[in-house]
């Protein structure tokens, strides 16, 4: 058995005197570190292609998003999770997020749930995944039992597992279908991995679900045309995105705003409706011939 720590674990080779740094010289060593969680998302760019291209038509035949994770990394998955509706419309029921040691757990660590493989699997399977659903386990280490029995579990349900670990060879990456590794080496703070490989997993998981949202359709070029307008911030934002993408000019200010009124405030729709001179009916037919993509329904 290797009993070497992990490289996650292991001292970092730079910071001998942290605790002697200035703060100035602290702060510099912290900011300046994290730019290797960059360096190794950007490594890991073919594996998360991968991913991207293996969930998209589960999660159009009607798939779930799925986070599992302890920890740092079972929050990160939440904050993913729930950060789809507002920015996507992606609905709640779709996204939906484990986190060992349950919802009490985000707030205050659960000591050893990490550790318990056999109910990692059982809170995945109470979700009753299927073919279409898509898991994503993350683990900075890639040995944490609950995550490693939640992948199990997965590919036993024929569901899509994909992998995010912070340690080269980790049983996570050969647990799951996909494996993403975020290479990020030892951290400042030894062991720390909220900081440098929580950044990273931090920055693979938008990169992953920003890029699925985009093969679905929920952009128009680089414009979030699928959130729903739930608040004053929201409302602003659909209008100002209206305007933008409804023509070379872009609609005046009543005009976005008729055409949202009379389309439920629904940002694709009041672009079809103002670009292609359509009613709501007509734009909402088009968008669904197109499977949601504006430049189809426009017939870009």
């Amino acid at each position: 058995m290797n009993t070497l720590p992990l490289p996650t674990e292991t001292p970092h080779p730079a910071h001998a005197g942290l605790d002697g740094y200035r703060t100035a010289d602290l702060v510099e060593a912290f900011a300046a570190d994290q730019l290797n969680a960059v360096q190794a998302v950007r490594a890991a760019g073919p594996a998360l292609a991968a991913a991207v291209d293996a969930a998209v038509p589960r999660l159009r035949a009607g798939g779930r998003l799925i986070y599992v994770g302890a920890g740092t990394s079972g929050r990160l998955g939440l904050l993913d999770s729930v950060e789809l509706h507002p920015t996507f419309s992606w609905p709640r029921e779709r996204a939906l997020a484990l986190l060992a040691g349950g919802p009490g757990a985000v707030l205050q660590a659960v000591e050893g749930a990490e550790d318990d493989a056999a109910q990692g699997a059982a809170d995945l399977q109470a979700l009753a995944p299927g073919a279409n659903d898509v898991v994503l386990l993350i683990a900075a280490s890639g040995t944490t039992p609950y995550a490693i029995g939640a992948a199990g579990a997965a590919r036993a349900a024929g569901a899509l597992a994909l992998g995010f670990a912070n340690n080269p060879g980790a049983p996570l990456l050969a647990a799951v279908d996909i494996a993403v590794l975020l290479d990020t080496g030892p951290e400042v703070i030894s062991g720390s991995t909220r900081l440098k490989a929580g950044t990273a997993q931090k920055i693979a998981l938008n990169s992953f679900s920003s890029s699925v949202m985009v093969r679905l359709h929920k952009t128009y070029g680089p414009l979030m045309v699928d959130l729903r307008a739930t608040n004053a911030k929201l409302r602003q934002r659909a209008l100002a995105l209206t305007r933008r993408a409804s023509g070379p000019s872009g609609a005046d200010e009543a005009a976005a705003a008729a055409a949202l009124a009379a389309c439920g405030h629904s940002v694709k729709t009041a672009i079809v409706m103002l670009r292609a001179a359509v009613d709501a009916a007509e734009a909402g037919r088009r968008l669904e011939a197109a499977d949601g993509s504006v430049r189809v329904a426009l017939g870009e």
